[in-house]
């Protein structure tokens, strides 16, 4: 029980911390510009509870790194319970007017509003030429002055998600400069992407990172091409691996139902889970946002110069 003075007495008592001086301060974090546009998140696949939750969780880590950060999500294949991508960019541009009349209704000085109300990031590791266009479609029929940014990928925190995912599922050591043994760990991985030849290409780049962090052979396989991952396992096979293991180069909600299922008969070994909300995912969406506004957040924890 608290007194009207404090906690009562036995409790710790919370003192705010000093602010450290010197070159190793933890500085201040960088706060969204005032007026700056929203974050919208551009979520392809099918809307559903998980994957909302899933968009959720990214949006607030990007907040966390970015404080007073606007942000919301929009369904490529929105209904009435999940916002469709032209009605968050629509909302967003009625927000702004708002705003602006509101100031000018109370005798404020403010210029009229310019640049784009929002900045769309699309939740692809990887380019998809067809949802790409879809996604660039609903941002022009949205009818908002709106910037579209590239996939996330390729990246190396991409690369580090996807070694976490073997890990968790027991299919890679956690740490390689640790001596120890996994049982099940693969020695071949197959990287599993949508989006044709070129996402297949761009998902190499990110696989070279990926055979760099576990010193085994990675190549990547087109999930939504017929005989793809057959052939990558067979390749792989071929050289020497004998134990391979399906990394799928997604978040989540772009992956197609039943097409890793597929793609695990065709290479006959199992797999690890998507991305997902790993946090670096939601840094990487940040990442791009900021990119386009030409702001760089100070990561917590860098010392100040």
């Amino acid at each position: 029980m608290s007194t009207p003075t404090g906690p009562a007495s036995g409790l710790p008592v919370r003192m705010p911390r000093p602010r450290q001086s010197g070159r190793h301060r933890r500085p201040e974090p960088v706060a969204a510009p005032d007026g700056a546009p929203a974050l919208v998140l551009a979520v392809p696949g099918t809307p559903s509870a998980a994957v909302r939750g899933l968009a959720d969780e990214l949006v607030s880590i990007a907040r966390s790194e970015l404080p007073g950060l606007e942000a919301g999500i929009g369904f490529l294949e929105g209904d009435d319970q999940y916002p469709s991508l032209q009605a968050v960019l629509a909302g967003a541009a009625a927000l702004r007017t708002e705003r602006y009349e509101l100031a000018k209704s109370l005798g404020r000085e403010v210029s009229e509003p310019e640049g784009p109300v929002a900045v769309v990031v699309p939740l692809l590791a990887g380019p998809d030429s067809a949802l790409i266009a879809r996604i660039g479609e609903a941002v022009e029929a949205g009818g908002a002055a709106a910037e579209l940014t590239d996939v996330l990928g390729p990246h190396p925190l991409l690369a580090e998600g996807l070694h976490v995912r073997l890990s968790e599922a027991g299919l890679a050591r956690a740490d390689r400069a640790r001596l120890f043994t996994v049982a099940t760990a693969a020695d071949g991985i197959i990287l599993g992407t949508v989006g044709g030849e070129e996402a297949v290409q761009a998902a190499g780049i990110t696989g070279m990172l990926l055979a760099a962090r576990l010193a085994l052979p990675v190549m990547a396989a087109a999930l939504d091409q017929e005989g793809s991952v057959a052939a990558i396992a067979e390749q792989l096979r071929a050289a020497g691996s004998t134990q391979l293991a399906l990394a799928p180069y997604l978040v989540g909600p772009e992956l197609p139902e039943g097409l890793l299922d597929a793609a695990l008969k065709e290479a006959d070994c199992a797999t690890a889970e998507p991305l997902g909300s790993y946090p670096a995912i939601g840094k990487l969406v940040l990442s791009k946002y900021t990119t386009a506004l030409g702001i760089t957040p100070q990561p917590q924890g860098t010392p100040a110069r």
